[in-house]
């Protein structure tokens, strides 16, 4: 059995999408789910499956809209796809660390795709690269460092 962590999107997040932690909890364990939890408010579920991460995120999904009536995008990850997303971030400690200092704020972020995208897509996306920011793609993550923080 793997151990996964589902993302759900735009859950609980300025009053819109209200969704209880322990419903989605009993929802879930009707798909077999296993060892389900939940981290506070935010949507976030660790749980064990012997299902492939593919079929997860539309099962989950497809609950979710039917139960409570929240389209919400699924993005799963294994524990060890969560250390590998760490391990090649494309940017030095060294890097992050003066961006942080200098930005007076957050400099890196990494969103997580549902799929791998296609390379017209990785062009076409990269295309708004700019000397205050910087995008690397690798895989099903897109790591975002900002020169000026995204709090100003």
């Amino acid at each position: 059995m793997a151990n996964y962590i589902a993302f759900l999107r735009g859950i609980n997040v300025g009053g819109h999408n209200k969704l209880k932690m322990a419903e989605l909890r009993s929802a879930l364990e009707t798909l077999g789910l296993e060892n389900i939890k939940t981290y506070i408010q935010s949507g976030n579920v660790l749980f064990e499956s012997n299902e492939t991460q593919e079929r997860l995120q539309g099962q989950i999904h497809a609950k979710i809209e039917k139960e409570f009536g929240i389209s919400s995008p699924v993005i799963i990850r294994t524990n060890e796809e969560l250390r590998q997303m760490i391990h090649e971030c494309p940017f030095s400690e060294h890097k992050i660390k003066e961006a942080d200092a200098s930005s007076k704020g957050e400099c890196l972020h990494v969103a997580m795709l549902s799929r791998v995208p296609f390379q017209a897509e990785v062009d076409n996306y990269l295309t708004y690269s700019n000397e205050k920011e910087k995008a690397v793609i690798k895989g099903r993550d897109v790591y975002l460092f900002f020169y000026d923080s995204i709090l100003n």
